[in-house]
This record gives structure tokens, C-alpha cells and sequence, in this order.
């Protein structure tokens, strides 16, 4: 018999164990069946470097809310979050923070960082198209280029990190880096780092978009096809075969 596999995505437990102190799970709850792990993760919110991390960004999440007295309670958002990182970066004790951003959004990237400055911040940005190297290097075709017959630099997310690395930041906020490329640059940076925004073309950075209208505008979004991507094709069957070895 298969184990059940653990996926808090697809809970429907009303009142569940993890949000109500005498809650209900389901088969596979992390909660009830991961205890072993569970406790030795707890453990490592005692560490130094974790402690105050974990505490003070307990008490920012609260302090986002307005009337959190009032009973009934009744959600009341008053920040956004610049200021939540902004107000975090201070309770730190942080001085000098990192911006790596997409080229693409070069004007989104230097109103962040002026709005850092005018706050005391010592801001290091660094763009994803830094060095100038041709995608060619990575063994990008011609024809897999965005615009085919030109030069196209590579996005560079490693040199990213490495540069602020060098830098010695204390913290680091990534604005709309691509998939893939922000996987790369969460890799090899070494402070801690936060994201200020995803990268999404269609939606103007504001991926659930999609989610919140995939039964409506987006409903293609469930019915997704290959096409005649033959590679990726060929990779999925790769994997599956793979899976039943």
C-alpha cells in the first residue's frame, strides 16, 4: 500500500490542527505524522543566527495589521510591502542592503532604491544583464533567442549574488528575476534574502492573477498542452521511465 503523501495544498479540514490549538488533520498531516522532523527544525530557530530572524519577522507580519485587539478580529492590511521590508531591514539592524533586478524593470529597480536611501539605507543594485555576455555562451541556438539575428546578453543571476556577496550585505531583496534564473541566484547568494516582486510578463509581475481567474480568463491555464515541443516531450517521457525503473 502507498504511503500517503504529504500535501497541505489539498487540506480541507475545517478546523485544522496547524491554525487552531485543538484542531483536526487529515491522513499524511505534517503536524501529526512529522514529529521527529518537526522538532528538530524548532531546534534551529534557538540558533544565533536564526533566533532574532525568526522573532522579529513574527513581529512584523503582526505589526502589518491595524485593530489586532478588536474582537470579533477582523483583518485590517495597512502595509505594503516595501514598508514591510523596510521596517524589517531596521528591527535587523541592517545597513547595507542588495538589489538584484531584471533589467527589465531598470525604472521599478531605481525608485526601490531611492526609496531605500531616503531611508538610511547604503543600497548595492546589481542587474541581471551585468557583464554583457552573449546567450551563445550558455549554448543558446539562434533561433532560440527572443529576438532571433541580434546580439542578446544572458542573464547572469550567479555574477548577481556574487558581486553582493562581495559586497558584504546585510540583506538582499531580488525584484523579477525569471524563473530559473532567481533559482540560480538564491543558489549562490550567501545573506539572507527577500523578494519584492516575481517576474510575470502578462500580469504585470502579479502571478496569482492567473490563479484567481483560472476558472474564468484564465481557465486555459488547467488545459495546458505541449504543443510541438518535441524536447520537452522527450524529457517528460525520459522522466517518467525514470520514475517506474
Amino acid at each position: 500500500m502507498n504511503k500517503t503523501q504529504m500535501n497541505c495544498a489539498k487540506c480541507r479540514v475545517a478546523e485544522k490542527i496547524c491554525r487552531v490549538e485543538k484542531g483536526k488533520w487529515p491522513k499524511g498531516c505534517p503536524t501529526i505524522e512529522k514529529r521527529e522532523l518537526m522538532n528538530y527544525a524548532l531546534e534551529k530557530y534557538d540558533l544565533p543566527e536564526n533566533s532574532d530572524f525568526a522573532r522579529l519577522s513574527s513581529i512584523q507580519e503582526a505589526e502589518c495589521y491595524a485593530n489586532r485587539g478588536q474582537k470579533p478580529f477582523r483583518m485590517n492590511p495597512i502595509k505594503p510591502r516595501v514598508e514591510e521590508i523596510i521596517e524589517f531591514s531596521k528591527k535587523m539592524g541592517y545597513s547595507k542592503l542588495g538589489v538584484a533586478f531584471c533589467g527589465g524593470v531598470t525604472n521599478e529597480a531605481s525608485i526601490l532604491v531611492e526609496i531605500l536611501e531616503k531611508h538610511g539605507f547604503e543600497v548595492v543594485a546589481v542587474s541581471c544583464k551585468v557583464g554583457g555576455i552573449s546567450k551563445e555562451r550558455l549554448g543558446v541556438k539562434e533561433e532560440e533567442k527572443i529576438r532571433i539575428g541580434e546580439f542578446e546578453p544572458m542573464c547572469n543571476p550567479i555574477a548577481q549574488a556574487m558581486f553582493l556577496n562581495e559586497e558584504k550585505t546585510d540583506f538582499n531583496i531580488m525584484v523579477c528575476l525569471c524563473v530559473g534564473h532567481d533559482s540560480l541566484f538564491l543558489k549562490y547568494i550567501n545573506p539572507p534574502t527577500t523578494v519584492l516582486a516575481t517576474k510575470d510578463r502578462v500580469t504585470c509581475h502579479n502571478p496569482l492573477a492567473v490563479l484567481y481567474t483560472s476558472n474564468s480568463y484564465y481557465q486555459r491555464i488547467k488545459n495546458l498542452e505541449l504543443g510541438n515541443d518535441e524536447e520537452v516531450k522527450a524529457r517528460l517521457a525520459a522522466k517518467k521511465n525514470e520514475d517506474l525503473d
